[in-house]
């Protein structure tokens, strides 16, 4: 028994298809779905989200968004999402950076949404590399570049 799983962000469909089960990163911690499950709507924290299939699992990071569950289908719609394998360390680094470097540069009570702006992006670059430091295995050794995380 499966349910259908869709994961959209805003520029594209992340994930789509049956799955066993979801384990989504809610603000209240972490929720389990499976089939039949009852409706829920639920606020989602940045985060892991799980998805379980054929004895295998896929991950993705979640920065924010919302989750529907239906009995048969749970519908995500992610402010940013991303399958852990398609992270790019070096541009993650990059961007933890640069938005290290600009939060340095503003006061929070001058420029507020500027800085709140860059807050955000720095949390999201700091859940993207730590969800490589603590999932991503490449066969089965971990890069130096991952290592240095």
């Amino acid at each position: 028994m499966t349910i259908q799983c869709e994961i959209v962000s805003q520029d594209r469909t992340v994930f789509q298809g049956a799955v066993d089960m979801i384990i989504l990163p809610g603000t209240s911690g972490e929720m389990g779905i499976l089939p039949h499950h009852a409706p829920v709507l639920t606020i989602l924290k940045n985060g892991v989200i799980k998805i379980r299939r054929g004895g295998k699992e896929d991950l993705f990071t979640v920065a924010g968004g919302v989750a529907e569950v239906q009995p048969n289908i749970v519908t995500i719609l992610a402010d940013a999402a991303e399958n852990i394998k398609e992270i790019d360390v070096t541009r993650a680094q990059a961007a933890k950076k640069r938005a290290e470097d600009a939060l340095a540069g503003i006061k929070p009570d001058e420029d507020h949404d500027t800085y709140m702006i860059m807050e955000a992006a720095l949390r999201r670059s700091k859940l993207r590399l730590d969800a490589i430091r603590r999932y991503r295995k490449v066969n089965t050794r971990i890069t130096e570049q991952e290592q240095s995380l």
